[in-house]
């Protein structure tokens, strides 16, 4: 015994020293896939940074030189900039609001029994696999098309939904495509509920709607938020829809800020003003983001009683 309790001491220091090692080399495997990360992400960023400070232009070539933050000024007095961040901001609260309650209701449905229920969750599913782009110009040719168009034939029309309503065709599209989503997150929290809850709340004499309000929702509020978050992140992006279907038309009244930039970049060839608007874009985005991400991750560190 005494034998032991000599060399444990000696023996705890040399398993501190290996612990660093043996860590690094678990982590070593992840080295290519960080620089990959670096060189596809921060660099061009980096860059695009850089490029916001010049004022350069490709039609006029030699021109470029450093301006400072004239090129940001001019951002925020740009009318179109404006007016671009407003549909942007329209867009994104009305599909991810609409989305999410759409989600609700679907998965609510979903998780009850029935017979086909899974092959009814395949067919739901089904819009949120189809590549942004295809169902751009699935809608466009088949829903909005004001001679051929489904809705053409409900309605009796021909009514060019794309032109008298096009911020509105493009949400109706952009929310078709991400309710699935919603649907599929909101769905999960169902499932993970305690039936046992359940149960208990109607054993209590607690109506359905009493017992979705006061046990079912507040349950829902992390699934709520996180698909609320990731939704708001990818459709605050979103340029395939309004590409395709209104080129940012008529005018500017389905513009958003990544198709904006684009017209900046690759149709005015201003890489200064282009580079200056998605800096600002990004850290709009980053502000928003990580709003959302605390209250999340309070909800999340409430609900598991750390708090």
């Amino acid at each position: 015994m005494s034998t032991l309790s000599v060399t444990a001491p000696a023996a705890a220091p040399a398993a501190a020293k290996k612990a660093p090692a043996a860590s690094g080399k678990r982590r070593l495997p992840l080295l290519p896939a960080l620089i990959f990360v670096i060189a596809v992400t921060q660099v061009p960023f980096l860059l695009t940074i850089y490029y916001s400070f010049q004022s350069w232009n490709l039609v006029r070539p030699g021109s470029r030189h450093f301006v400072g933050f004239r090129n940001y000024i001019d951002v925020f007095t740009d009318s179109t900039f404006l007016g671009a961040l407003v549909n942007t901001v329209v867009l994104t609260l009305v599909c991810v609001f609409l989305a999410l309650l759409l989600g609700l209701g679907l998965a609510i449905l979903l998780d009850r029994k029935f017979f086909g229920r899974g092959f009814v969750r395949t067919l739901l599913i089904t819009p949120f696999l189809i590549l942004p782009a295809a169902g751009a110009l699935l809608w466009k040719t088949t829903m909005f098309d004001p001679t051929y168009g489904l809705l053409h034939f409900v309605f009796g029309t021909d009514l060019d939904w794309l032109s008298q309503f096009p911020l509105a065709a493009v949400m109706a599209q952009i929310i078709w495509q991400w309710t699935p989503f919603m649907t599929l997150l909101i769905l999960a929290g169902l499932q993970s509920q305690s039936k046992e809850v359940l149960e208990a709340a109607s054993v209590d004499g607690a109506g359905r709607w009493r017992t979705f309000v006061s046990i079912t929702l507040p349950h829902l509020s992390r699934f709520l938020q996180l698909a609320t978050l990731l939704g708001a992140i990818y459709i605050v992006n979103s340029f395939d829809a309004i590409f395709l279907m209104t080129q940012g038309g008529p005018g500017t009244a389905s513009t958003n800020l990544p198709f904006y930039i684009y017209q900046r970049a690759f149709e005015g060839f201003d890489i200064g003003q282009s580079s200056a608007m998605g800096v600002v874009v990004v850290i709009l985005t980053m502000i928003v983001a990580t709003f959302a991400l605390r209250l999340m991750f309070r909800a999340f560190s409430v609900d598991g009683g750390t708090k």
